[in-house]
């Protein structure tokens, strides 16, 4: 008699539907209703000026809860095309780099409530009448959380690629589409996905900030997780506040294991080696998907839009350009270059400054600059402190499978806890130690940017080939020498990324770092991240605009000064 799994084998050879499809139809269907359900109360009708209240009743929460995941999704959908087409765009262009890398450390430097101010203006005039604009600040808000990670690492990955892959995909005749696809993509699948993993983390973070949006005197709210768990604080509820807590912990756990984890196991099968390792990672759901026939007859039906892809890559030609360009045409090219990007770029400062000046005078610039000498003081010990703890827990994680599928909704969870939720635990902390909040807001910074080094890492971990890692056990190289020949090479371009987004995500969590509310307790920082967080609330746009350029300023310095110095260390010595 024939076991269960040749019947299925046999049956999929065969073409016949079994049980399995069956489920994997139905939960989709399930899944694709349920979202047409929960994205009916997003076109509701909405005035500005309306009095928005959130509905704190704990049977409320499954609605939420499903609201959140939404948005969630749908900005990490826009994030990801954002992230092949920016990435793409700077690692290809050397002129486009030059402008498109250091308006990224800007972007990630803007807090989440300054977009926010601008996005809700913006997209309730562009869509009046309807919640629908509403919710697309919303998302925008969590996409600008998510974006900039996954784009600085995919970046990272596209410029490290060997150049043996790039002369074999010549030589192979390759399209501009054939070569992303088969080439880049599958070399940074690991690192995006584990980016693309923290980001969602990241999203998760300003949740609070993204559905429950204050600008002056007029308060807007959506529901969702984010915004039940906003009014429970506000309202100084403890009970409501664990229960958003308990249903936050549900749906991390629930997106890792339905979506994340096997993500991460199908990505195995990109890693560069040529030994295969003796454990891999493992998953239930991917495992089940594999057993059905659904991916192969969607993989047939995608066929022709493949094709469709190749076919138009060849009416740009194939990826044929010389790596030797004539000098004189490559100096007056960027030289015109130059001069259109330096004159928008002066363009916008002129106009920035003449409307300072108009409102309060560019001296508002002089505060800003100086309470950002204290958060500048709290970034950088959270980044050596994060550097120390996480780097050797990256790697130990990244060796082990076992040990990753044990540790990766641990730290999903604990990477994805909005530092709101833990405000009356940090009152409390505060008040009865006598710590200062100026110290103790570094703990609750960490909380939105030490996991992106620990992430990153594990990322570069698991893409060191396993058969480097047996040349050094059969040599006998351990200790140091290990972690000075192997280990710190493999990670390091990782490490550069998570230090670069760790870096952006510390002043951009500082703003909800330095403020701290529970109920009608209020403990307050000195920084920026403070100074933009009450212009915001103030409405004071000049204050609001002054700080947010401060902060990209530092932001940007840093970048220049000693990220990209590590990152063009790592593209020239310490890539694979």
């Amino acid at each position: 008699m024939l076991s269960f799994r040749t019947q299925h084998t046999l049956a999929r050879r065969s073409g016949r539907f079994s049980w399995v499809d069956l489920v994997v139809a139905s939960a989709v269907l399930v899944l694709l209703y349920t979202a047409l359900r929960v994205g009916q109360g997003t076109t509701v009708s909405f005035t500005p000026d309306r009095t928005t209240l959130v509905d704190t009743d704990p049977s409320q929460l499954p609605y939420d809860a499903a609201r959140s995941l939404l948005r969630m999704f749908v900005a990490l959908a826009a994030a990801v095309v954002f992230t092949f087409g920016y990435a793409y765009a700077a690692a290809r262009s050397r002129r486009l780099e030059r402008v498109l890398i250091p308006a990224l450390d800007i972007l990630q430097s803007v807090p989440v409530l300054g977009f926010l101010t601008i996005a809700v203006t913006g997209f309730i005039a562009l869509f009046p009448g309807s919640m629908f604009g509403l919710e697309c600040a919303a998302v925008f808000a969590i996409f600008t959380s998510q974006a900039w990670n996954m784009t600085f690492g995919f970046y990272q990955s596209l410029t490290s690629l060997p150049r043996e892959l790039d002369e074999l995909s010549r030589s192979f005749g390759f399209t501009r589409w054939m070569r992303f696809w088969k080439v880049e993509l599958p070399a940074g699948a690991i690192g995006l996905v584990w980016n693309g993993m923290m980001s969602f983390g990241g999203g998760w973070f300003f949740l609070v900030a993204s559905e429950m949006i204050s600008v002056g005197s007029q308060e807007y709210a959506l529901p969702g997780v984010g915004s039940y768990a906003g009014a429970a604080i506000a309202d100084g509820d403890l009970g409501k506040v664990g229960w958003a807590i308990l249903t936050m912990a549900v749906m991390v756990i629930g997106v890792n294991f339905l979506f994340w984890r096997p993500l991460t196991a199908w990505t195995e099968r990109f890693k560069n080696e040529q030994s295969g390792a003796g454990e891999v990672q493992r998953s239930l759901v991917l495992d089940f998907l594999r057993r059905s026939n659904w991916p192969r007859l969607i993989g047939r039906w995608l066929r022709p839009v493949g094709l469709a892809c190749s076919r138009a890559g060849r009416v740009f030609g194939v990826d044929d350009r010389p790596l030797v360009v004539d000098r004189a045409r490559r100096r007056t090219g960027d030289l015109v270059f130059a001069v259109v990007a330096g004159g928008l770029i002066l363009w916008g400062l002129v106009s920035l400054g003449r409307y300072l000046d108009a409102g309060t005078g560019l001296g508002v610039f002089g505060e800003p600059l100086l309470l950002g000498l204290a958060t500048l003081a709290r970034v950088l010990v959270l980044i050596v402190a994060a550097t120390v703890i996480w780097v050797p827990v990256g790697v130990w994680i990244g060796f082990s499978p076992k040990l990753t599928r044990i540790a990766q909704p641990v730290i999903q969870v604990l990477a994805s806890f909005p530092a709101n939720f833990l405000f009356p635990l940090a009152v409390w902390f505060f008040l009865r130690t006598g710590l200062s909040i100026d110290i103790g807001g570094i703990l609750l910074m960490a909380l939105g940017a030490q996991w992106y080094i620990l992430f990153n890492t594990i990322a570069g971990a698991m893409a060191i080939p396993a058969d480097l890692r047996e040349a050094m056990d059969d040599l006998g190289v351990r200790g140091w020498q290990r972690w000075k020949r192997l280990i710190i090479p493999g990670v390091f371009p990782s490490y550069v990324t998570g230090g670069i987004t760790a870096s952006g995500g510390a002043w951009n969590a500082s703003i909800v770092s330095e403020v701290v509310t529970f109920g009608a307790t209020t403990l307050t920082a000195t920084g920026l991240g403070a100074y933009i967080a009450h212009a915001t609330a103030d409405a004071d746009f000049p204050r609001l605009l002054a700080g947010v350029a401060v902060m990209s300023l530092y932001v940007v310095a840093l970048n220049r000064l000693v990220w990209r110095r590590l990152h063009r260390l790592a593209e020239t010595r310490y890539s694979l």
